[in-house]
């Protein structure tokens, strides 16, 4: 049996087959692991504090806890939780009535942020000689490497039981928040916007109970959240959407090849099959990670920006 499209090879996968990861196909792109220039005259408003001895950044509402607010948990990309954008991404929910919690997944340690080709040619000068043109591909080929090792390093089984620790102790501590919005919604990017789609999982799980029958029986655990959004996911499969029951909302960007059409597509009739309340926007014309806060000089990126995320709290809203 051939094994699900993927949005791209991650070294996770690796156990299962026998290729490497294409170098066609990176892992992860440059506005994965690098933040745009932060949008002048912003300052973050939330705080750093631990959960489940787990550091987090929290943002609440101004009014919050005299005015009901709704509980987010919002899944960052690799460049992590100390990134200036990601924490600007949270408080613009929480200025819209969100207790927003945004775990460090990556236990201080992001995505690899090095030099980019264009810095490096820029460096060496003359990019057409031989010399330089070597420099360049070994700068690339190290980058890559990195970016793979660092992926190894946060696989779904060490990320997803961080979350779900960092969630249920996050429900302890909002439990008025989780009660105004009936449950807890989530919003995911880049490396986080994967985790959305499998937070909304229902799975089937069998516990070991030696011969206790009724023990044994498969029982049924997740969603673990109400509704979530995503945009611009990566390490994406169409497994993800087995099982998927939440409803979700997705910002895809036209021609990824971190999130191919392949895989949207798939998911999107994986989703109508099994009656999953969804939206898919699909945004021509911007660059991967573009619903992140961060500075372009495009206007027309800086509209779509401002698009998804009226997208995205748009459904969390109205679920």
């Amino acid at each position: 049996m051939s094994s699900p499209p993927l949005a791209t090879t991650a070294p996770e996968s690796d156990a299962h087959e026998a290729t490497p990861p294409s170098s066609s196909s990176p892992p992860l792109c440059d506005n994965c692991v690098s933040d745009r220039p932060t949008p002048p005259n912003q300052t973050t408003k939330g705080e750093l504090t631990k959960l489940a001895e787990i550091d987090v950044y929290i943002s609440k509402p101004p009014t919050y806890p005299s005015t009901p607010s709704r509980l987010l948990l919002l899944l960052t990309g690799g460049t992590g939780l100390l990134a200036t954008n990601n924490q600007l991404q949270a408080d613009l929910f929480a200025q819209e009535g969100y207790v927003v919690v945004m775990p460090d997944l990556f236990g201080a340690d992001p995505a690899p942020n090095s030099k980019t080709v264009e810095e490096i040619a820029a460096e060496t000068g003359d990019s057409n000689s031989f010399l330089d043109l070597f420099k360049i591909k070994a700068a690339e080929t190290a980058k890559s490497f990195m970016i793979d090792m660092w992926l190894a390093r946060h696989t779904e089984e060490k990320v997803l039981p961080l979350i779900k620790k960092v969630l249920e102790e996050a429900k302890d501590e909002f439990a008025d928040a989780v009660a105004s919005g009936g449950g807890v919604y989530a919003a995911g990017y880049c490396f986080g916007g994967r985790y959305v789609l499998l937070l909304g999982q229902e799975k089937e799980v069998v516990s070991s109970g030696g011969d206790d029958e009724e023990a044994n029986k498969a029982k049924t655990e997740g969603p673990w959240i109400k509704a979530g959004a995503l945009a611009h996911a990566t390490l994406v499969s169409t497994n993800d959407f087995v099982g998927l029951k939440a409803p979700v909302s997705v910002v895809s960007v036209e021609s990824d090849p971190l999130f191919p059409d392949e895989v949207r597509t798939k998911g999107e009739d994986l989703m109508r099959e099994s009656g999953v309340e969804h939206e898919v926007q699909v945004y021509p014309g911007v660059p991967h990670g573009f619903a992140v806060v961060g500075e372009y000089e495009d206007a027309n990126i800086k509209i779509a920006q401002a698009t998804a995320f009226d997208q995205m709290l748009k459904w969390i809203q109205d679920h």
